[in-house]
């Protein structure tokens, strides 16, 4: 007898369709077809020795289990319980017809448990397109499992409890964010208050953060750069539901922990130095996402930059510009998102100190150029705010600033103006139509800046002028109009007028 049941396989972050065919024939010996991994072809033993438990037999005949299209690489073990059900019915030992228009996953256990699998949400979307009646999920994935849309699901805890229920409980979820996740829900984000001074490195944190922008500090050891860098996700807005479904996609398929996920917090990542091209982009085998897709709709904080291999640093140069990576392999090519900010700090020297109003730098020239030059030209020219911080007298701080005249701006002032900043935004490119698009004016193409920005004449004038005294290349225009737009839109102006196109090129080389 032949059966024919529905389970779906991860691509990247994406999901295929999986036929499972399996057929019970006279002769002997089990085979399984449609390139399986391992994990798939040790199915084998979990499944009969399961079946064994819950007093079933597995059919001394010739089995043989395809999974279909032939063609594409199948990984994981959440083919487990479909396969188990196939055979099953293939064997005439259950009636398999209610369970034909459901997509199946979960991985077995010796005693027949079904264990959670990674990628639901990801799976869940292959259901959506085969118009299927719903999904049967494993109940330790009912975390994940929630969040999907307007499609019956069965959770089950063991392939007992799917077999044995007659009347299954069909639960359907209608999830959206609560309106209390303000991104700001995590107690443990430092505020913006609790940083004295450092005026402009804020206002540049705002800028950014206003207009998803890249940004890199600049100072000398204890000036605050780590501290104000993990401050910003504090003025974030928080996620969308479409961006949270996203992101949260991202990280379970990459089995990352997705607790601040679900609070509506963006991702934050700061990979170690020692980090590699692969692990910040992602690669592998079978291709898992890198850190800059775990950062997809968030931040990529890069501590101590210039520790830094070169070569891995360069690997950000295509997904800064285009938001995605492109992982090819001899077995097929891979696109993973990667929309992030990236927030760099750099020392300015080796031993920290060049231009330090108290101590001396120890650094040769030499050492100094060779140390600055671990980051490239190309990849400098995409950062759009560099922000030189000054260190904060130690006896300053201990008096607590309020008495020395030093500001301690509160990361819910900052956050006003990045929200009013992005809901111009959004305005601005629904009336345009370009909201499928675009989200933030850091994604404007060099057209869409045309018809977008609108300088005054003055404004013309000082670009003009800083391009023929500076050469500027037209990235570096293009990147300088984009914060000037944002900048308009913290102060409120429909027009980017010449004030804010000064502060975006003082901005731009504030070190």
């Amino acid at each position: 007898m032949l059966v024919k049941l529905w389970s779906a396989a991860l691509h990247g972050i994406e999901a295929k369709p999986i036929r499972i065919e399996v057929a019970v024939h006279q002769g002997i010996g089990y085979h399984m077809v449609g390139l399986p991994d391992n994990a798939i072809r040790e199915s084998w033993h979990r499944i009969e020795t399961a079946l064994k438990t819950l007093g079933y037999s597995m059919p001394r005949q010739k089995i043989i289990v395809n999974l279909a299209p032939a063609d594409l690489r199948k990984e994981g073990s959440s083919f487990d319980l479909c396969i188990a059900l196939g055979i099953l019915g293939a064997s005439r030992q259950i009636d398999i017809e209610c369970f034909r228009q459901y997509l199946i996953l979960g991985e077995l256990s010796l005693d027949g448990m079904v264990k959670q699998v990674q990628g639901i949400l990801a799976m869940s979307r292959v259901a959506f397109d085969l118009n299927l009646k719903g999904l049967i999920l494993p109940e330790k994935n009912r975390l994940q499992g929630q969040w999907i849309k307007s499609m019956p699901i069965i959770f089950i805890a063991s392939l007992a409890e799917l077999l044995a229920q007659k009347n299954r409980k069909e639960e359907c979820f209608k999830p959206t964010l609560k309106k209390e996740c303000s991104g700001m829900s995590s107690t443990d984000i430092p505020d913006f208050k609790d940083v004295y001074g450092q005026n402009i490195p804020k206002r540049a944190m705002q800028i950014a953060a206003a207009g998803g922008h890249n940004l890199l500090l600049i100072g000398p050891p204890g000036a605050g750069k780590t501290m104000l860098s993990r401050c910003l996700p504090s003025i974030l807005p928080a996620l969308s539901y479409e961006e949270f479904i996203e992101t949260l996609s991202i990280h379970e398929v990459a089995g990352q922990n997705i607790d601040k996920i679900l609070t509506g917090l963006r991702p934050f990542r700061d990979p170690h130095h020692t980090t590699s091209d692969v692990a910040l982009v992602g690669g592998g085998r079978f291709p898992q996402p890198g850190e800059i897709s775990l950062a997809h709709n968030g931040v990529l904080f890069l501590d101590e930059m210039y520790e830094f291999k070169r070569s891995t640093l360069e690997v950000l140069r295509q997904p800064i510009e285009s938001h995605k990576i492109i992982i090819s392999r001899s077995n097929g090519k891979v696109e993973f998102p990667a929309r992030f900010m990236l927030i760099a700090s750099v020392n300015p020297c080796p031993c920290g100190y060049l231009n330090h109003p108290a101590i001396q730098c120890t650094c040769s020239s030499r050492k100094i150029v060779q140390y600055q030059s671990k980051i490239s030209g190309p990849l400098l020219e995409r950062i759009d705010l560099q922000i030189g911080v000054e260190p904060i007298d130690a006896k300053t701080l201990l008096e607590v600033g309020v008495t020395k005249g030093l500001e301690n701006t509160s990361s819910e002032l900052l956050r006003e103006g990045v929200l009013q900043a992005r809901q111009r935004q959004v305005g601005r490119f629904n009336a345009t139509g370009l909201s499928d698009q675009i989200m933030l004016n850091s994604m404007m193409s060099s057209g869409q800046i045309k018809a977008l920005v609108k300088l005054d004449e003055q404004g013309k004038k000082l670009l003009q002028h800083t391009i023929d005294k500076l050469n500027l290349s037209a990235r570096l225009v293009h990147r300088t109009i984009k914060v000037a737009r944002t900048i308009a839109d913290i102060e409120g102006c429909d027009e980017v007028g010449v004030i804010h196109l000064s502060e975006a090129l003082q901005l731009r080389c504030a070190v």
